[in-house]
């Protein structure tokens, strides 16, 4: 994701295509070719920002310009995990298999359980946000995390095995004011290899 000290738009493993009917090919566009783009540029701006800083030292506003690339990073980094966690229709959905099935039946009692507490956080949010479902290291337990904007109520060094976009921008264009319906769609399209992935790299650092 770092190129040259910069942040890089990934690019998607899937085409854009590949998640109808849940995901629209014009708002799969809009999303990542626009919205994305947006914080990744954001970031960079303020980065090059401060590498002039350093030639030509000058006072600034630091907690707005700190507090602003916070946003833009937070927004670059969990778009960047939420289209890995989505797989093409043909490929994604269902129940979790493997090590990610037997944590969260052993946290949420069973996956239905998991599956209506992790839509109500996401339906839930204010404003623009997002749910996650976390790994505490500490703990060794999963957690789920609500996310107000990108970058508020964050657990800070949880990793994050499963994260859904609920701006308005990752369904408007297919789904208006209806969230609950984008957030049910949302579980057609998981893909529970890379939540295992995940699950097996964070526990075992």
């Amino acid at each position: 994701m770092e190129n040259q000290k910069q942040y890089v738009l990934p690019e998607l493993e899937y085409g854009y295509g590949e998640l109808a009917p849940f995901i629209s090919e014009d708002l799969l566009k809009l999303h990542h070719d626009k919205h994305h783009a947006s914080y990744v540029n954001g970031a960079n701006a303020i980065l090059q920002k401060l590498d002039k800083m350093k030639a030509e030292p000058r006072e600034f506003d630091t907690k707005a310009t700190y507090k602003e690339l916070s946003f833009h990073i937070g927004g670059h980094l969990l778009h960047s995990l939420f289209w890995k966690n989505l797989a093409p229709t043909s490929k994604g959905g269902g129940n979790p298999s493997g090590a990610a099935a037997a944590l969260i039946d052993q946290e949420f009692g069973s996956f239905d359980n998991f599956k209506k507490q992790f839509s109500q956080t996401a339906i839930s949010a204010e404003g623009s946000g997002w749910a996650a479902l976390t790994y505490c290291k500490l703990t060794r337990r999963p957690l789920v995390m609500q996310v107000e904007k990108h970058n508020t109520n964050v657990y800070p060094m949880f990793g994050i095995l499963l994260v859904i976009d609920v701006w308005e921008h990752a369904y408007y264009l297919d789904y208006k004011n209806e969230r609950p319906k984008f957030v049910e769609a949302f579980w057609n399209n998981v893909n529970w290899q890379e939540v295992n992935r995940r699950l097996e790299k964070i526990s075992s650092e």
